[in-house]
């Protein structure tokens, strides 16, 4: 717990004459306070006392000390108010991971927060290992409650996310505003990016607009995450050797380089390198049976991994029965993570856990028990393909 903002915490941990267990107990507030930044704000005060001390001046190590102890009270101020914020953010967690929805407005401000964080990152999301990727989820809510029982739940766990989050599961709102909520959470522990599903045109058509019109009465929450998928990362890369996208490549491109150029705040194009990211499927380079994308062979894969200096691409996209599939000598893996996919496909699922050294361990898992998914009465609509 961060100490209260009196000052007289600092003095009796810094009696006259002990400057430099002053600056222990700067440094240490500073430390405690990192989520609000407040080593950056104390940093230029504890320089300034380290050199007045060091020259033995005591007016100007006294009209020092004064300074940093008044911006230790605004930092700790600060922190306080941040620390008090998060207590709702919990309590909405709390409340989403029991499969409850949270209200409208607290969705509008959730949608609001989550786009201030993801607008500062790129196309391609940096992130550093060790990481579990995770593939599609699509709804299936008691599932992701399964993986966090196998990966470990966020923030101990470091996870990426590969896109699809809504449609034809049943809680479609409950999964996609719990993996929100722990983005705007621990926003550095958790990564989000873009597949063809997060896209008003598809939600639409395979059950996330309906769900939202369900629950509240309306189509505002629908559009608020529509207007968060506009934000979400292309792609993303760990430790610049493992890149992660969606759906696979493009004929348009050829290095990550080019997919950072992308302006990616819109609605998933019909056609193009973004459509691609998110569409495209590993088989030879021809047009996608899907109607959108590209099947892309060994050949194109493994250039691009070469290009790139890339040791795998991971992508999610299509149904793999045994949870993942390794293909073209082991340069690109598909990752799926919707367990009895549509509640009927007696599929498992899987997650690739990355350690620091980049080694792959695949945990498969099961759906979740019949008994603990409850089922509501209005069922998704029909598959366009599996």
């Amino acid at each position: 717990m961060i100490p209260g903002s009196d000052t007289r915490y600092y003095a009796a941990c810094c009696p006259m004459g002990h400057g430099r267990r002053l600056l222990l107990a700067a440094k240490h507030a500073a430390l405690l306070s990192w989520e609000v930044d407040l080593q950056a704000r104390t940093d230029g005060h504890i320089i300034e006392l380290e050199r007045v001390h060091d020259h033995q001046d005591e007016n100007s190590f006294n009209d020092a000390l004064n300074s940093t102890l008044f911006h230790l009270q605004l930092g700790l101020l600060s922190c306080r108010i941040y620390l008090e914020m998060p207590s709702d953010l919990d309590r909405q967690i709390q409340q989403l991971t029991r499969c409850e929805t949270i209200s409208e407005e607290e969705v509008k401000r959730l949608c609001l927060k989550a786009r201030e964080i993801l607008i500062e990152e790129g196309n391609v999301h940096t992130i550093d290992s060790p990481v579990t990727i995770c593939g599609d989820i699509h709804g299936q809510f008691w599932d992701l409650i399964e993986l966090f029982q196998v990966g470990g739940f966020c923030p101990e766990t470091n996870y990426l996310f590969m896109g699809d989050f809504v449609d034809r599961g049943y809680y479609s709102v409950e999964t996609f505003l719990l993996l929100l909520a722990l983005k705007v959470r621990y926003p550095e522990r958790i990564t989000l990016i873009r597949g063809n599903h997060e896209s008003r045109q598809i939600t639409q058509v395979y059950g996330f607009y309906d769900e939202c019109q369900r629950k509240y009465g309306s189509s505002n929450v629908w559009r608020w995450c529509c207007e968060v998928f506009d934000y979400l990362a292309l792609g993303a890369i760990v430790d610049g050797r493992v890149f992660c996208v969606h759906g696979g490549l493009s004929p348009n491109l050829q290095t990550i380089d080019q997919i950072r150029g992308i302006d990616r705040k819109q609605e998933v194009p019909h056609d193009g390198p973004m459509c691609d990211l998110l569409w495209s499927d590993p088989d030879g380079w021809s047009l996608s049976p899907r109607g959108a994308g590209f099947l892309f062979g060994a050949d194109i894969t493994k250039i691009f991994a070469h290009h790139n200096a890339l040791d795998l691409i991971a992508r999610a996209h299509q149904l793999a029965m045994e949870g993942y599939k390794l293909m073209f000598d082991k340069t690109i893996v598909t990752v799926w993570s919707a367990p009895n996919y549509c509640y009927r496909c007696g599929n498992v699922a899987s997650i690739l856990e990355l350690d620091e050294h980049l080694g792959q361990e695949y945990k498969v898992f099961q759906h979740a028990p019949v008994d603990v998914r409850s089922i509501p009465a209005k069922r998704p609509p029909a598959d366009y393909f599996l």
